[in-house]
Formats: C-alpha cells, sequence, structure tokens
C-alpha cells in the first residue's frame, strides 16, 4: 500500500486550521503533517516535516504566503530535493498575491471557500503532478498575469521541441487535459503524458500551470 500524501497547512486562522485539519484526518490516503500560522513558521515546518503538499495562505502577518513560497522552493532547489507541491489559498478569485505564487511555482490556488471535495482532489492532482486553479479562474487570472505581447518573443530553449511536442505544448496551453489531448491527436494518454514531461524539461518549468505562463509570457499563444 502507497505512503498516504503528507499534507501540511499555514494559515494564521486557527478555525480554520482545525477544519482543515479534520478533513485531512478524515482520509485514509492523506496524513497531517502539520501547522503553521506564519510564513516564517511554515519554512521551518517544510524543513523539519518534509511534506508532499503544503496549503498556504496568501496573506499572513510576518511574511507573506507569496515570500515563503519562493524561499521553501527556492531551499529545496538548492538542496536538490524534491520540491513540496504548494497550492496556495485565497479569499479573492483574482488575486494578485496568487498570481505572483504561480509565477515562482506554486502548483495552483485555490478559493478558501472551495468544496472539501474539490480541496481533496487538488491535492491528490497536485501530488500527481498536475496543477489546479480555482474553478472559472483560468482566464482572468492568465488576462491579469500576462500584458499584451506586441510579437512573439520565442525563447531559444523552445526551438528543441520537436514537432509534435510543440504540437501537445499548444494544447496544454491551451487548457486541454491529457485526456483531450489523447482524444484530439489519437494518441494514448500514457504517450500524451511522456510529450507533456519531456515538454516540461526542456522548458525548465515545474508543472502545466507554469507552461501556461511561459506561453503567454513569450507571445507562444494569444
Amino acid at each position: 500500500m502507497a505512503e498516504p500524501i503528507a499534507v501540511a497547512l499555514v494559515d494564521d486562522q486557527s478555525l480554520f486550521r482545525a477544519g482543515i485539519r479534520m478533513l485531512i484526518d478524515s482520509q485514509a490516503d492523506l496524513s497531517f503533517a502539520g501547522e503553521a500560522e506564519n510564513g516564517h513558521a511554515a519554512i521551518e515546518l517544510a524543513r523539519r516535516a518534509r511534506p508532499d503538499v503544503i496549503l498556504m495562505d496568501v496573506r499572513m502577518p510576518e511574511l507573506d504566503g507569496i515570500e515563503a513560497t519562493a524561499r521553501i522552493l527556492g531551499e529545496s532547489d538548492a538542496a536538490g530535493r524534491t520540491p513540496p507541491r504548494i497550492i496556495v489559498l485565497t479569499t479573492f478569485e483574482l488575486d494578485e498575491g496568487a498570481a505572483r505564487a504561480l509565477r515562482i511555482g506554486a502548483s495552483g490556488f485555490l478559493l478558501k471557500d472551495s468544496q472539501p471535495e474539490f480541496l481533496l482532489a487538488a491535492i491528490r492532482s497536485v501530488h500527481a503532478g498536475s496543477a489546479v486553479i480555482a474553478p472559472g479562474a483560468t482566464k482572468s487570472l492568465i488576462a491579469h498575469m500576462t500584458a499584451p505581447a506586441p510579437a512573439p518573443r520565442v525563447p531559444e530553449e523552445f526551438g528543441s521541441l520537436t514537432d509534435r511536442e510543440k504540437q501537445i505544448f499548444a494544447l496544454a496551453a491551451s487548457g486541454l487535459s491529457n485526456s483531450e489531448i489523447a482524444g484530439k491527436e489519437y494518441l494514448s494518454e500514457a504517450t500524451v503524458k511522456t510529450h507533456v514531461s519531456r515538454v516540461l524539461s526542456k522548458l525548465g518549468v515545474r508543472d502545466r500551470v507554469q507552461l501556461v505562463i511561459y506561453a503567454y509570457e513569450h507571445g507562444i499563444v494569444r
């Protein structure tokens, strides 16, 4: 039997933490790895507990969730460790803090009033290597994060993609899932997953959220 997914929580509201802790503890495939009430404590928690997934509030006293996310991911990269997957939590659907967190490597963002079932599914999805964005917020978030480019600015590493990988890149950047790409291109999902992994590796991006940001920032997808 696989080890349960270790989930840590960072939020400055004790009642919210208690509710999420109870939710995590109710799931056989998840384990609660600890909690913190501010960004400084979050960094220490990440060092000590090495959680698989961190639920990170954006706005907190002393050190906010964006800076904490940057430091946690930076420490993991510097040490050569697999970084935790970080889901940032926000009260607002269109949040500059969430946009900044995604830019620096968070695996997604959710609204704090998301349904429990969606939160649990998001934890499992990011642990499996996918990325999550609050329902209905994708287009507005991308528009908020990226200014229109006057002309495509295709970076050098994009040229290393094969023609097939560029096709997969364009479809993934448009928001299609692996199964949707597989159906459109008459490929197996396993083949699509392999292509997506190669694309992420060649472009040096962490996940599909970063891939979408990359595409829009460089004017490759409009």
